[in-house]
């Protein structure tokens, strides 16, 4: 049957179009079995993938110009607001650094007006961690170093963020040191607002310190930092320690407890610094002694003498007469 007005017929009214359809449906099923088995057109798809991927690169052109577009203006805004606060970071370390340069002026030239350099010299050595113990009992970490490479009992041990242990045992190959918040640890420390001394112990966790007994009158408040003060000579002075993230009073209220925040991160630490002081080279601490002291001494006294000799002298006071003992009067009869 054929519309009106055409002479082309209806496909399902060929009787060839069927036979076409089901030659094309053999071929396919035989093709795709073929395939199954024997991977016969594994090559023909390899070359009209090649030979159509320059297509498939052409229609996905827009679209990752797009993407890089987009990509280059988010990373050209994040550079200028990451340099905006880079420049202004560079710019508050300038300041810090001029200040502590006109500090270290300062105290290099007390220094040398004492003439005095006892405790100003550290010596360093890097170190690796190659155990770390955390449990509450003890925390403790071990060292790829030992007495081969000079390490000594007592030494410091820090990381980038602040101290981190002592050095407590050696052997020719490694080293045991003892962590701040070991329940046995306790640092000599201050606070760097008020530089009022404290003693912080460890607790046996490794977020946490304590420092107790500290007076009702105390100047310590939440988000002071600790440093340690260098007394007792064990732990050099001026390495941070902690900051302090909570202040209250203790179980009797007589004093105040402070929770401080490690400076170092103990769990995190790859390479560590061992930390000590050089021993001294006997110079004398205070001012120098001047060669001529002696003859200073002698032209000193001399003068004294002279000046002496000038005072007017008191006129002299002549002594008092002897009292005269009188005899004792007879009794009268």
């Amino acid at each position: 049957m054929a519309y009106s007005g055409s002479s082309t017929p209806r496909f399902g009214d060929s009787g060839s179009g069927t036979l076409r359809l089901l030659v094309y449906l053999a071929i396919g099923v035989a093709l795709m079995v073929s395939d199954h088995r024997g991977g016969v057109l594994a090559r023909v798809r390899q070359g009209v993938t090649v030979a159509v991927e320059p297509v498939w690169w052409l229609a996905s052109l827009p679209a990752r110009f797009v993407a890089f577009t987009q990509a280059a203006v988010s990373n050209q805004t994040q550079l200028n607001r990451e340099n905006v606060e880079l420049q202004q970071q560079l710019l508050l370390a300038k300041v810090r650094i001029q200040r502590l340069q006109s500090l270290a002026q300062e105290n290099e030239s007390l220094r040398a007006l004492l003439g005095g350099t006892r405790g100003d010299r550290l010596a360093v050595q890097l170190a690796g961690i190659l155990d770390i113990d955390l449990d509450p009992v003890q925390q403790r970490i071990v060292l790829d170093v030992g007495s081969n490479q000079g390490v000594h009992v007592d030494q410091v041990v820090i990381d980038a963020g602040g101290v981190l242990g002592q050095v407590i045992a050696v052997t020719p190959g490694r080293a045991t040191a003892l962590l701040i918040t070991d329940p046995d640890a306790a640092v000599p420390v201050q606070t760097v607002r008020s530089g009022l001394r404290l003693i912080a112990y460890g607790t046996g966790h490794g977020d946490r310190l304590t420092v107790p007994n500290i007076p009702q009158s105390g100047d310590i408040k939440v988000g002071d930092e600790l440093i340690t003060s260098g007394i007792g000579g064990r732990f050099p002075a001026g390495f941070p320690v902690g900051r302090v993230a909570a202040v209250e009073p203790d179980p009797s209220h007589a004093f105040v407890a402070a929770s401080v925040t490690p400076a170092a991160r103990l769990d995190r630490s790859g390479g560590v610094l061992l930390v000590w002081n050089l021993p001294d080279d006997g110079t004398a601490i205070g001012p120098p002694i001047p060669d001529d002291l002696p003859t200073r001494r002698a032209a000193a006294a001399q003068a004294q003498r002279a000046a002496d000799g000038k005072r007017p002298r008191a006129p002299a006071v002549a002594p008092a007469p002897p009292l005269q003992q009188q005899p004792p009067k007879e009794p009268r009869q």
